[in-house]
This record gives C-alpha cells, structure tokens and sequence, in this order.
C-alpha cells in the first residue's frame, strides 16, 4: 500500500488521508491489506461499537459484531464502494454497518472467523465506559456515532500534539499547557500560568496561543483526511463540534 506522505511540525511522517489506507485494505491479496484493516479498527471501532450498542446488543453482542463487521468489510470486498468522490467515510461506515446488521448477522449462530482474519484487540470496559458517558439512550444511533467520532478525533489530536512535545524534550510544558486546549475564553489565568512555566504572563499568553494554534491546525489534518477534498473541512468541523453539543 503507498500512500502520498505529509510531515508535520516534529518531522515526522504521516498518510495524507485515512482513504489511502481505506484503498490499501481493499485488496486482500495485498500483504498490507490485514495492517490496514487493523489501523482502521483502532481509529474506528470505537463509535462504531457505541452504534452496535444503541441498537440493543450486549457488550459482548457489540464487541463480536464489530469485528465481524470490519473482516467482512473485506472479505466481501464492502470497502470497494468507500470512494472519496462519494462523501465522507464516516457516512460509509455507518450506512455499511446498519446494512450489515439488518442483513448479514444471524443472532442465533456463534461468530465465526477463519483464516487469516484474526481478532483486534478491542478495549471493550473503556468503550463501555465511554458509551455511557455519551448521553447514549439520548440520542440516535447516527447522532451517537457522530459524537463518538468526535471525541475519538480530539484524542487523537491532543495524543499527536502531545506527542511532539515530549519529542521536542518539551513534556513539562505541554502538562502545564494542555488544559488550555479546551478552556474557554476568558478562563485562562496567564499570571498562574506564566508562574508555573516560569514566563512572565505576556510570554505564557505567546506559549498558549501557539499550542492552540498547532492544536487546530492538527484537528483539520485528521478531518482532512476523512472528507472528500479541503473544501468540505470546515463543514465537517461544524457538524463535528455540533455533535459535541448533544
């Protein structure tokens, strides 16, 4: 599987876009076809297991589906009609899902999985945790998955900034800073602050304003990487942080 690579601020390398790694699961031949089936699993199983759950399976029911979903994704090759000119992936994902709950499960027969598909692991007492948290009786199972979504995207954001900042020998600091990230204005004391990064309150005002600052441009990369072109980021950024709301 070839991707097209970026860099971000630390030097490091990245895929432009989770579709690249979409493309190379596709093609079960492909020696790389099981790696990326488990990345995605990791970025997405989590919201959608949240969804499996709404739908009134058990945790146990909920953790079997998901997996069954994303090995039969492949073996029946359903990743093939995942096309960036068609919309965002997380819209395939979910109306793929609901199809292969509606159609393709059969309740009363144990899961069965063969080959080379082999499990992920799948941490399912912190997506129980996180499913509850959600508002999940609440909301629909398209509004839960959205939500769900979201969150994982800001942990993945605040992992990757965080990670730049421990790589930069700069780990103290990012503690200090990280819970500018997500106060709101007016909320920041840049005098407490400056005093526990020993700055002065003008530079802890500089210090906070550059980390929010990469901490956005890191939230559009990920999204980037879910939509059909730039255009549609800042769209998907709206819906993204109205489903926060919910």
């Amino acid at each position: 599987m070839k991707t097209t690579p970026s860099t971000d601020s630390s030097g490091r390398m990245f895929p432009v876009t989770r579709w690249s790694i979409v493309v190379g699961a596709r093609d079960e031949n492909s020696g790389e076809s099981m790696a990326a089936l488990e990345d995605l699993c990791r970025t997405y199983w989590m919201p959608l297991y949240a969804v499996v759950r709404r739908y009134g399976h058990s945790a146990e029911e909920a953790q079997d589906l998901t997996q069954e979903f994303f090995a039969r994704l492949l073996q029946k090759h359903g990743l093939q009609a995942a096309d960036r000119d068609k919309g965002r992936f997380r819209t395939f994902l979910v109306v793929a899902l609901k199809r292969f709950l509606a159609n393709e499960w059969h309740r009363d027969r144990a899961v069965k999985r063969g080959g080379r598909w082999e499990k992920v692991p799948l941490d399912t007492h912190i997506a129980e945790r996180l499913y509850h948290e959600s508002g999940a009786n609440s909301l629909t199972p398209e509004q839960l998955f959205d939500k769900r979504w979201a969150l994982t995207l800001i942990e993945t954001c605040l992992g990757r900034i965080e990670h730049e900042y421990r790589d930069a020998g700069r780990a103290a600091e990012f503690d200090v800073l990280k819970v500018c990230l997500t106060a709101g204005r007016g909320e920041i004391d840049y005098e407490s602050l400056g005093k526990s990064l020993g700055l002065n309150g003008g530079a802890a005002r500089v210090a906070v304003h550059r980390i929010r600052k990469r901490y956005r441009s890191i939230f559009r990369e990920e999204i980037a990487r879910t939509v059909r072109d730039d255009k549609d980021v800042d769209e998907e950024m709206r819906n993204l942080l109205c489903a926060l709301t919910r």
